[in-house]
């Protein structure tokens, strides 16, 4: 049985977030971690948006995906996703802010499975994943 560490769960996702240039391009914010769970942010801006100046499906997308690894890795061990699904609910535009929520719903010793929203500044719902990951054996270093 695996022993919750909260100081090194938040270690582990501050480590994650300095290696994420993608994630610290989008200017993403981690605004709470705990066991299987984090809870991230994003600003959206003209950059992000496609041609129906929208936010581009890509950057709903990476947030959910970024707060997943980060939830999966407070376990400690090294996850990558094997599954995604998303179910876009609404449309966000420039100026906005969405936060990303991701949960564990079942962890198993191999495989997580999480699930994921993603809400607007207003807690509209803008998108629901589900993920799975696999668990590595790699412990993170730090």
């Amino acid at each position: 049985m695996e022993t919750f560490d909260q100081k090194r769960a938040e270690k582990i996702v501050a480590h994650m977030m300095k290696n994420d240039e993608f994630s610290r391009w989008m200017g993403v914010k981690v605004q709470s971690v705990d066991e299987g769970y984090c809870k991230i942010t994003c600003p959206i801006k003209n950059k992000m948006l496609n041609g129906f100046s929208v936010t581009h499906g890509g950057i709903v997308f990476s947030l959910a995906d970024s707060a997943l690894a980060f939830s999966a890795a407070t376990h400690g061990r090294v996850a990558l996703a094997i599954e995604n699904s998303i179910s876009f609910t609404q449309k966000t535009v420039s100026g906005d802010q969405i936060t990303a929520e991701s949960r564990c719903l079942n962890l198993t010793h191999k495989t997580g499975l999480f699930e994921v929203k993603v809400l607007d500044q207003n807690e509209n719902l803008v998108a629901l994943m589900k993920a799975t990951v696999y668990r590595t054996s790699e412990e993170f270093p730090v």
